[in-house]
């Protein structure tokens, strides 16, 4: 299991490399007042990363703590598009030679940002065991080091820089939201939230499209979800299939519950960050607010909350239609 150190050490290794992003109060102006005036909501601004998602944190802790030989072999991962940036960026910054498995249906923005930062490519279908699969064989085949996008302790730990981040900048904060795709980003920030201060609720949020953390928690073992039923959810950052046995130990000591918010919320909750908060977040990273503004009545009554917003890498064209649809309504 993480521990606390190990996320002190990471918060030092990121030093200069990821920011300690802001939290930002959450106020809704409507009709010429403001409410409520005590912001009790707090948004956790990770789309402000360089890469524009919180993945940049794991990824460089990973590949700093690899040997000169590992680094020399070069690296590999297997993502959708925001861990896929943060590996390209890191072996860019430490001059490792990166390889990326992405599905051919990633976003544009994604797959551009991420060749931007020298990563060579390769491409997939849709589903995240056929990611995995290929990265393996190249790995095996070339001797590149495996990146894993979740289930690793380093990236974890890294991952767990977000919840020092908060507790320092809020120490007040009574609970945190956090998206869920396979589950470092929630066990990196529940484990350094819960062994600060073991009273602030964590929470974790994925879409109802592809519950499967949800499932996992409720029945106390992994529950595994098809690449064609996660593959409908608009939050292609949260598309995976399974969360790792390793996130998955950590989620079970340390995460208070798993919520699922809707299309039509996650929608919503996009285009009210980026009208109200002045935001802009992909559909995944929106995902925590959705809870909050939707789900009151399922979460604690606390008088601060947090919602990370783990990234804001979303398809220019999306963002414009969703807009619309918001102002249509």
């Amino acid at each position: 299991m993480v521990t606390l150190d190990d996320i002190r050490t990471a918060q030092q290794r990121l030093k200069g490399v990821a920011f300690h992003t802001p939290l930002i109060p959450y106020v809704k102006t409507s009709g010429g007042n403001v409410s409520p005036p005590q912001p009790q909501l707090w948004l956790k601004a990770e789309n402000f990363q360089p890469i524009g998602a919180f993945k940049l944190r794991g990824a460089y802790n990973k590949l700093v703590a690899l040997t000169p030989e590992e680094r020399r072999r070069g690296v590999i991962t297997y993502s959708s598009g925001n861990h896929a940036q943060g590996v390209a960026f890191a072996a860019r910054a430490l001059d490792v030679k990166s390889v990326i498995v992405m599905p051919r249906n990633a976003p544009s923005t994604k797959i551009e940002a991420t060749r931007g930062y020298g990563a060579q490519i390769e491409f997939v279908g849709p589903s995240s065991s056929e990611r995995q699969a290929r990265a393996e064989e190249l790995a095996s085949k070339h001797g590149y080091v495996i990146i894993p996008p979740y289930n690793d302790e380093h990236i974890i730990a890294g991952q767990g820089t977000v919840g020092l981040e908060i507790l320092t900048d809020l120490p007040e904060a009574g609970a945190v939201l956090v998206p869920i795709g396979g589950g470092g980003l929630i066990s990196g920030t529940a484990t350094a939230v819960k062994l600060i201060n073991p009273a602030v609720k964590v929470i974790g949020v994925e879409p109802e499209l592809a519950a499967d953390a949800q499932a996992s928690m409720r029945e106390g073992r992994i529950v595994e979800w098809s690449g064609e039923q996660t593959a409908r959810t608009m939050a292609d950052g949260l598309r995976t299939q399974h969360v790792g046995e390793i996130t998955f130990a950590h989620m079970r000591r340390y995460v208070d519950q798993v919520l699922t918010v809707s299309e039509d919320e996650i929608s919503a909750a996009t285009a009210l960050l980026a009208v109200h908060a002045k935001l802009v977040a992909e559909p995944s990273g929106a995902v925590s607010f959705a809870a909050w503004h939707f789900h009151q009545d399922e979460l604690p009554q606390v008088k601060c909350t947090v919602a990370v917003i783990s990234g804001g890498n979303i398809e220019p064209q999306l963002l414009a239609d969703i807009l619309h649809s918001y102002h249509e309504h």
